[in-house]
């Protein structure tokens, strides 16, 4: 008998523009609620969202790509389905709970606590984190829950599992789960961890990378073409973690060429994904400023397991060759240099691309999709007042398990 999970398509992603077939999301949830005035920098947002608005947005979000024949994966979903698995949950409760926090009485009450609730619940947990006064009455008078505030966090939220896109990137058939920078969001490493290992649409391929050593984000990745990677280097992504990334592709034959390409170190652009992206098969939109400016250093296999790095040259013509095209299109963020920074601030360049030539954006960008469809792309436009709060665009915010070759 074949089951549902049988007859899925194997999960592959070979660029950034092929017809997008299934693509993992994550709907805003309890996570944001923790926001307030005192904590939101530290949990990387630059503002307290509207929580309710976030997630009207955001399923219009997902309506879009189903409406284009996308099937959209929940992640509150697929963790707890993996969670079922009971190796899953032991592995979950122990990656959640820091005895180094809570010390060892309260650590040891918690990890009992939450290995007794059901697996929604503990999705709930791992996912949106739990503060002091949440934790189940415990025996005795821990020093650390009396010198707490209620509100303090025993397990932190990860607001920013928003961006689904940075945690985890799927390169050929293999997953690339992401050792990520900042420490609001180290854990959410683990919650990736847990769907890949255990969910079945993923636990029967069988194929993943683990956690680079060095800091690679998911953010700084694009597929330029079948073989071709480029990835950033700035505030999130290292030199090391680039170069990881790249022996893993070349050494599973996934890549012939990965470009190592420097980015600013600083909020406006953390990831390479906020100053360009894929918007069809030879064709990028991006910020003008950096446009002349942007460099790569191309990295290609030496046949023995090592990286031989060169350059810099300029990105876009080291791209093109490395493409196999003659050359890449540039469509420039705004209009004049103004709009143009406030849009890529918008996250103006951060587009998803549904098929060649078909991307989705925030529709506050006026003059960046105006510029799109004067190039001949089609822009679907969604709203996103609340969800751009903590930096990130539409791109951001998907994960692509599968796409048809470009």
């Amino acid at each position: 008998m074949t089951t549902d999970v049988q007859v899925q398509a194997q999960p592959r992603v070979d660029s950034e523009v092929g017809t997008l077939r299934s693509v993992l999301l994550h709907r805003p949830g309890a996570e944001l609620k923790r926001l307030t005035p005192r904590n939101n920098d530290k949990l990387l947002f630059d503002g307290i969202p509207w929580v309710d608005r976030a997630q009207e947005e955001h399923d219009a979000f997902a309506e879009v790509l189903r409406g284009r024949g996308v099937e959209v994966m929940l992640l509150a979903d697929v963790l707890g389905k993996a969670l079922e698995d009971g190796r899953a949950r032991t592995t979950g409760v122990l990656t959640a709970v820091d005895e180094r926090r809570l010390g060892y009485e309260l650590a040891d009450s918690l990890r009992s606590h939450l290995s007794s609730v059901d697996a929604k619940t503990l999705a709930h947990v791992l996912t949106a984190g739990m503060t002091f006064e949440e934790l189940p009455v415990a025996e005795g008078a821990s020093l650390v829950r009396r010198m707490h505030s209620p509100y303090d966090f025993a397990i932190d939220p990860l607001p920013n599992l928003l961006f689904s896109r940075d945690s985890s990137v799927w390169i050929g058939d293999r997953v690339a789960i992401a050792s990520l920078a900042m420490p609001a969001r180290v854990r959410e490493t683990s919650v990736l961890d847990l769907v890949y290992a255990y969910h079945p649409r993923f636990r029967l391929s069988g194929r993943a990378y683990g956690a680079h050593s060095a800091p690679v984000e998911g953010g700084d990745v694009l597929l330029l073409a079948p073989g071709v990677l480029a990835i950033g280097v700035g505030e999130r992504t290292t030199p090391a973690g680039a170069e990881s990334l790249a022996r893993s592709a070349f050494n599973d034959g996934l890549a012939h060429t990965v470009l190592a390409v420097p980015i600013a170190q600083d909020r406006a652009t953390m990831h390479l994904d906020t100053v360009c992206t894929m918007v069809d098969r030879d064709a990028v939109v991006m910020y003008p400023a950096v446009r002349d400016t942007l460099v790569a250093y191309p990295m290609r296999s030496d046949d023995s397991g090592g990286v031989i790095a060169s350059g810099p040259v300029p990105f876009l013509a080291a791209a093109a060759e490395a493409m196999g095209i003659e050359r890449l299109r540039v469509i420039d963020t705004g209009l004049d240099s103004v709009t143009a920074e406030r849009e890529q601030w918008d996250d103006g360049n951060n587009t998803l691309a549904l098929a060649p030539g078909v991307v989705v954006a925030y529709e506050r960008n006026v003059e960046t999709n105006a510029r799109l469809e004067d190039a001949g792309v089609e822009v679907l436009r969604i709203s996103g007042s609340e969800l751009g709060s903590g930096r990130g665009g539409p791109r951001c915010m998907s994960c692509p398990i599968n796409r048809d070759s470009a």
